[in-house]
């Protein structure tokens, strides 16, 4: 993943079912970092092929301006699967989701199945299994030879999976999604955090979105537009953040302090470590503004 790539704001990435027209075409004017065009789980059965053709024509078609597209497939253990993937490949999205990854081996055989795509189309896995909670190393490792760039958490799948209670503070996911992470970013990986089921709870929303900048996430996955605005506020990096980060960065910049590993900045101890959180911060906030600009 280029410098530029991995700065690109991902602090909200939507759902919209690619069967839904009005929704896809709304999609190119709501404040989304990323549009994920799902044809798996907000797609019935029977309307999975007409998603499939939905999805590739709203990507050719263009039209999401700053946004990252991204395709949500079926697993290739559906009927669907292998026909979404040469589909999605063929369209050329910013990345193709697949589901349930289990383990290397998964990711290398999702890999060889968008050959054909674009070099600029990447892959991004959701990690939702039991089996990928004991693989979280060699699926991030995968990264290194395949389009793997990013995932994306399911803890509604994990919940099914382990019958475990998904409770207001998430304390039963709490190790999984700290592993989770700590693969993703020894291997260079974004990630995104689960979705917000309840719809109506916004301050619960808050919570879980807090929580997840505590995590180190990127972002976090939506279901509902009305999300939006609290994603996109809690994941960008605060006013107080960026200035400290600037001061940092002009620091170790002033000729009096080169080759100097720690200072004092405002009060604070910063180290070279510290430098190199606040360059990536103060580029992420640019990239925001830039992104806002755009509209």
């Amino acid at each position: 993943m280029t410098t530029a790539q991995a700065n690109r704001p991902r602090r909200s990435a939507l759902y919209m079912p690619a069967s839904n027209a009005k929704a896809v075409e709304k999609a190119r004017t709501l404040d989304a970092d990323v549009i994920i065009l799902d044809l798996e789980d907000a797609v019935a059965p029977e309307m999975k092929p007409a998603a499939r053709e939905a999805a590739v024509a709203a990507v050719k078609a263009g039209g999401f301006g700053p946004r990252e597209v991204v395709i949500r497939v079926n697993g290739l253990d559906t009927p669907w699967g292998a026909d979404d993937l040469a589909a999605a490949a063929e369209a050329g999205p910013d990345a193709v989701l697949v589901p349930k990854v289990n383990d290397a081996a998964d990711v290398r055989l999702y890999d060889q199945h968008l050959s054909a795509a674009p070099t600029s189309t990447r892959l991004w896995t959701m990690i939702e299994t039991a089996k990928a909670a004991f693989h979280l190393w060699e699926i991030a490792e995968a990264a290194h030879s395949t389009r793997l760039s990013a995932w994306v958490m399911g803890v509604n799948d994990f919940a099914k999976e382990m019958r475990a209670r998904q409770t207001p503070d998430r304390a039963p996911f709490l190790p999984l999604l700290t592993l989770s992470v700590a693969a993703a970013r020894a291997h260079g990986l974004m990630i995104l955090d689960g979705v917000h089921n309840d719809i109506e709870d916004l301050a619960a929303l808050e919570a879980v979105c807090v929580q997840g900048v505590d995590f180190g996430f990127d972002g976090k996955t939506l279901i509902h537009p009305k999300h939006l605005e609290i994603c996109n506020r809690v994941f960008s990096p605060s006013p107080e953040d960026v200035a400290w980060s600037h001061a940092v960065i002009a620091a170790f910049n002033a000729p009096e302090n080169a080759g100097k590993g720690a200072l004092r900045v405002d009060g604070k101890m910063a180290e070279r470590l510290h430098l190199a959180q606040a360059e990536r911060l103060v580029a992420v906030a640019q990239a925001i503004s830039g992104r806002s600009a755009q509209g």
